[in-house]
């Protein structure tokens, strides 16, 4: 099993070794080598049947020199403690990146939420705010959803901090239901900033102006990105989900797609679909391969047999250190993950922003302000790879090193 925390760290190599002229030094690189804190928490939770169970949750805080710590909250039967730093780390980065005034944290629960009723669900939601009231708040950290996390879980969890503290800005949450404080465009946010994203590279990237799309993973990233590339005339070639993915070379109906999974509980059997696995999927033909699902899909083993011409980064870390290197050197642009999926943690900030001054801004305006700063992003991190001569995701690093050490 590869860590994903020191996947993250030989990122973090790679890019210091590329710094040409002005090097980071070397106590700057050894405080983001480890977070400020990692936490580890025990949630005793009364279950439906009056037993108790206890679950392992998690914070880690990466670094806060920018701002207050943000990142997501993640319930997953394999959430460990190395891929939450992982994950707090490309938080830091990613925030400097999209140029936020916010650092790098994230949280988690080592359980299986689909098993759990709603009671038990809020119940430990409620319980992981208990045990971490203390280091959260509208400026110390602030957490967000992430993987099986939902806009109602936020809203327990901003209620039971609320409840805790006597804090009434509701800026300590973010995604959270727009009655309860939630900003319009959250939802959509991270799917809508990756195309913007693409958008504003296609051309640097020799990427046509129709382009085929493969899509793996259609959680709520995967199938609102899905949708978005769809909507703007490209075409979706391949999706899947953890049970198997389908492919059609003349393009998939995104919208029908998406009702025919919620109706049957499942991809197959969609109109002509032919059925693939994961794997068959990451090695179809495409012009832009978008892995939104989890850690380490595309591995030393996979690299050497992808077809895509390019490839976003929806999902956190998909691409091992070493699969980057045959990637570089077979020459597919990776578009990275600390720029790529900047979208969600830009708009949790708008939220945060729209608390804080007890605003409430439309969905037009966050758009456009979420263009005009993917836009500014994507241009910073293109021009960092040409003039440090490396790939894009080095070129992202190397911007957000910059920007902590000088703020540092």
């Amino acid at each position: 099993m590869n860590n994903p925390f020191q996947n993250a760290l030989a990122q973090l190599d790679k890019a210091v070794k590329i710094k040409q002229g002005q090097k980071f030094s070397d106590e700057f690189i050894q405080k983001l080598q480890q977070p400020d804190r990692d936490i580890r928490i025990s949630i005793p939770v009364k279950m439906d049947d009056s037993s108790t169970k206890v679950f392992e949750g998690y914070r880690v805080e990466h670094n806060n020199t920018l701002g207050p710590y943000k990142g997501g909250i993640r319930y997953h039967p394999e959430t460990e403690i190395n891929e939450v730093k992982a994950l707090a780390f490309w938080m830091t980065l990613k925030c400097a990146v999209a140029g936020i005034p916010m650092g790098g944290g994230k949280g988690g629960i080592s359980v299986n939420p689909k098993i759990l009723s709603k009671g038990e669900l809020e119940r430990l939601s409620r319980g992981w705010v208990q045990k971490l009231s203390d280091v959260l708040g509208p400026h110390k950290d602030v957490p967000a959803p992430d993987v099986n996390t939902t806009p109602e879980i936020m809203a327990w969890m901003a209620d039971e901090y609320a409840k805790i503290t006597g804090d009434k800005t509701g800026a300590t949450f973010t995604g959270k239901p727009i009655e309860a404080g939630g900003s319009e465009g959250r939802g959509s946010a991270t799917g809508l900033g990756g195309f913007y994203v693409f958008d504003a590279l296609r051309k640097d990237l020799g990427l046509p102006e129709k382009c085929k799309i493969v899509v793996q993973g259609l959680g709520n990233v995967g199938s609102n990105a899905a949708q978005i590339f769809s909507d703007h005339g490209h075409i979706v070639v391949a999706v899947s989900d953890s049970k198997g993915g389908i492919y059609d070379i003349g393009g998939l109906d995104i919208k029908k797609l998406l009702e025919h999974k919620k109706n049957t509980g499942s991809l197959a059997g969609f109109g002509d679909s032919k059925q693939i696995t994961n794997e068959e999927l990451l090695e179809l033909e495409c012009d832009v391969l978008i892995p939104a699902a989890f850690e380490n899909v595309v591995t030393d083993t996979n690299a050497g047999k992808l077809k895509a011409g390019a490839i976003l980064e929806l999902a956190n870390g998909p691409i091992t250190p070493e699969a980057d290197e045959i990637l570089f050197k077979k020459g597919v642009p990776v578009i990275p993950d600390i720029l790529a999926n900047s979208g969600g943690v830009t708009v949790s900030y708008f939220e945060w922003e729209q608390n804080l001054k007890n605003e409430h801004w439309s969905e037009k305006e966050v758009e456009e302000k979420l263009l005009e700063l993917m836009n500014q992003a994507s241009k910073k991190v293109y021009e960092k790879s040409k003039e440090s001569n490396t790939d894009l995701r080095r070129g992202a690093f190397i911007l957000a090193l910059e920007k902590i050490q000088e703020k540092m």
